[in-house]
């Protein structure tokens, strides 16, 4: 067959695709990726914009179902299972970020694990591995057709343009669609992206995730059913490249049986955060950490609510600029914020998003001393950004730091201890230790199990709700 354009290679990508393309280096990495995600989505249970979404989406009914995260009896139908799973994900802002700029598991991940659960024969670990990496794939490779695309996000929040269609490619490769449908899901799921940046630093931005998670599932289910699409969606400036006024695709390599496939995700490794905010805050927070090192070293007794001036030097991205947040999903979004916590504490954690947290005196008043500048040769990229931090002291004292690649970025990977660590941390707000090792076991091994249906099962749990259960059955029977 001769290749007529983009749209169709990226189709006979997705449905020729098979395991033997798969290296060692996008296993490890991908399952790295997976475990973080269902870390993260298992924590983000617990969030009000969760329980908002969950609600609504019990209201749905199907022939088919599939377990909601953390909700033992609790299921819904394939799609809205994505949908409020995919919430979960991003809830915290605590999942993955890539480079050009997005948050590629959350899209993909509940929509593979809801779609697998209603199957009539359940995919092996590798299957939903190839699967997976499909979904990253199809993101990695559009996302390089922009050069704005490249850098902070300014117009619309990535996951939602990119992660609609990475889900898409998932499914389809999942279900198992030729060619012509899984062009058709492209097409389709194309008409579900977009988000606008306007809603970031609110409850309504981890909604982006889940309707990109639903969005390509239901795209794929669509193709399936034989509702057709523009064939040349990726090709056309008022098809994908509506999106990114400077859009420049390019086909595919060809898939064979025997070629070897050069992955992304083997070129591009993913950031993994260590606190549950945008990933612009890391820098601010790691410089700031140093700062105050270099403070309480020289003076180890002095109260360091008493600096008298702050000076963040970081990128211009308004998104961010957020001086004195209300709420934690305006916290998560703002330098301010998350250098004073940084100051105040030595470190930024979940904790430092709550209420109290928030709502203390010396950090109210810390915030107010802190002053952007924006040099210009601190570009909004996730590549290339810096945070230098300056603190003077009310005897005129400056202390400063810079931090040009916090850990936990691509550049500087976190090792597998601390991965995992992350993952216990974030998975026992709602597992017992027992469930929390089986999973870490199933997903190290997931490229050797024939049946991964045990990986949605254990995320079925909440030891909270089971403690309820019990409770219950005590005082039933007494």
């Amino acid at each position: 067959m001769i290749r007529k354009g983009v749209t169709e290679s990226f189709g006979a990508a997705v449905s020729c695709l098979s395991p033997s393309h798969l290296t060692d280096e996008v296993i490890r990495r991908s399952k790295r990726m997976i475990l973080d995600t269902l870390g993260v989505g298992l924590l983000g249970t617990s969030t009000p914009v969760f329980n908002t979404v969950l609600q609504y989406s019990q209201n749905q009914q199907a022939l088919k179902n599939s377990k909601v995260w953390a909700r033992p009896g609790l299921s819904v139908p394939p799609q809205y299972a994505a949908f409020v799973n995919g919430v979960a994900v991003h809830s915290m802002d605590f999942d993955d970020t890539w480079h050009p700029a997005t948050h590629p598991s959350g899209a993909v991940l509940p929509a593979i694990l809801a779609l697998a659960e209603t199957l009539p024969v359940k995919p092996s670990g590798l299957e939903l591995l190839l699967a997976f990496n499909v979904g990253i794939e199809v993101q990695g490779r559009l996302l390089r057709f922009s050069k704005e695309a490249y850098n902070i996000p300014k117009r619309f929040h990535p996951p939602a343009v990119v992660g609609v269609m990475g889900s898409a490619a998932a499914t389809a490769k999942l279900l198992g669609l030729p060619l012509a449908q899984s062009v058709a899901a492209l097409a389709i799921a194309c008409s579900s992206a977009g988000a606008p940046m306007a809603n970031a630093a609110t409850q309504t931005k981890p909604l982006h995730m889940g309707n990109a998670a639903r969005g390509g599932l239901e795209a794929s289910e669509l193709a399936l059913l034989g509702l057709e699409g523009n064939t040349q969606i990726l090709d056309l400036e008022s098809g994908f490249g509506a999106f990114y006024p400077d859009y420049t695709p390019c086909t595919l390599a060809k898939v064979t049986p025997t070629s070897h496939y050069r992955w992304v995700l083997e070129d591009q490794n993913i950031a993994q955060k260590r606190f549950p905010a945008h990933l612009g805050m890391h820098w601010v927070a790691d410089a700031a950490k140093e700062a105050r090192a270099k403070f309480l070293d020289k003076y180890p007794d002095a109260d360091i609510s008493q600096i008298k001036k702050i000076t963040l030097r970081v990128p211009s991205s308004r998104y961010v600029d957020c001086p004195l947040p209300v709420t934690e999903h305006q916290a998560r979004h703002s330098f301010q914020f998350n250098c004073c916590s940084a100051l105040l504490d030595g470190d930024v954690n979940v904790e430092s998003f709550s209420k109290s947290q928030m709502n203390r005196r010396p950090l109210q008043q810390m915030l107010l001393k802190v002053n952007l500048e924006n040099p210009k040769d601190n570009h909004s990229s996730f590549e290339t950004m810096y945070c230098e931090i300056s603190v003077e002291t009310t005897q005129g004292e400056k202390f400063t730091a810079r931090c040009d690649t916090f850990y936990g970025h691509w550049r500087k990977p976190l090792s597998h201890e601390d991965l995992v660590k992350k993952f216990r941390a974030n998975a026992l707000t709602v597992l017992t230790p027992d469930v929390v090792e089986d999973i870490i076991y199933t997903v190290d091994n997931l490229d050797r199990n024939h049946d991964c249906s045990m990986l949605w099962s254990y995320m079925h749990f909440n030891k909270h709700h089971m403690m309820h259960k019990d409770e219950h059955r005590c005082s039933v029977s007494v």
